[in-house]
């Protein structure tokens, strides 16, 4: 089923019955595992839901500004930032990323799983022109595999764990990488892992990810 994408739709989500799991997750291992070694400093987080991967970098000392669509999502983030200490290192923008703008460019630009309003490689094209130079640009995606849709119903939603609404159109790594001007983007990882997660029913399915890290030369 094809989605649109824009404020309705994620009110519609976030005022639905996944919205209790959506607004738990945990950061995306994948952010963990890709940013720990880099020093603090700004941070977007592009597509935020409800912080989980904002929370992390603030904890990190990351100053993150963090923007999403949906207001909800955004409430019970703040409360999730407070909760953890981190309030005053986050800043929540209410935003549709397919027109928005920040003011400046930040150390790192980052995204989990988000289903802006436009094509998902235009709005990767979007979110890497807010990368400052020797800043950090970090995408990570739903690649889509027909078993683990039948497995748990739908597919990931933007960045709010492992539960969510039905994803968009998927794009590879290569796809990725081959928007990303090599005079201006040293690719340092471009990857499609898998990882193991219990679905609905207490399945075990298999998530595949679309992975890329570059950092801007200038």
């Amino acid at each position: 089923m094809t989605h649109s994408f824009d404020k309705d739709y994620w009110d519609q989500i976030w005022d639905g019955d996944r919205a209790p799991s959506m607004a738990a997750g945990h950061p995306n291992p994948q952010l963990i595992l890709q940013v720990s070694d880099l020093a603090p400093g700004t941070a977007l987080d592009a597509g935020c839901g409800a912080g989980a991967e904002a929370i992390w970098l603030a904890a990190q000392g990351w100053q993150v500004t963090a923007a999403d669509i949906a207001p909800v999502a955004l409430a019970h983030a703040a409360e999730r930032a407070a909760t953890a200490g981190v309030a005053e290192r986050v800043e929540w923008v209410e935003a549709d990323l397919s027109t928005w703008r920040p003011d400046g460019r930040y150390d790192l630009v980052t995204t989990h799983y988000a289903h802006p309003a436009i094509p998902q490689l235009d709005f990767y094209d979007r979110i890497a022109s807010w990368v400052a130079p020797a800043g950090t640009l970090l995408i990570v995606g739903h690649l889509h595999h027909h078993d683990q849709d039948a497995a748990t119903g739908h597919g990931h939603g933007h960045g709010h764990g492992e539960t969510g609404p039905p994803a968009s159109a998927e794009v590879t790594a290569a796809d990725i990488t081959a928007r990303l001007d090599p005079v201006v983007w040293e690719i340092v990882t471009a990857q499609e892992p898998h990882r193991a997660l219990t679905g609905h029913g207490g399945h075990t399915i298999s998530m595949h990810d679309v992975v890329v890290t570059a950092r801007r030369r200038h």
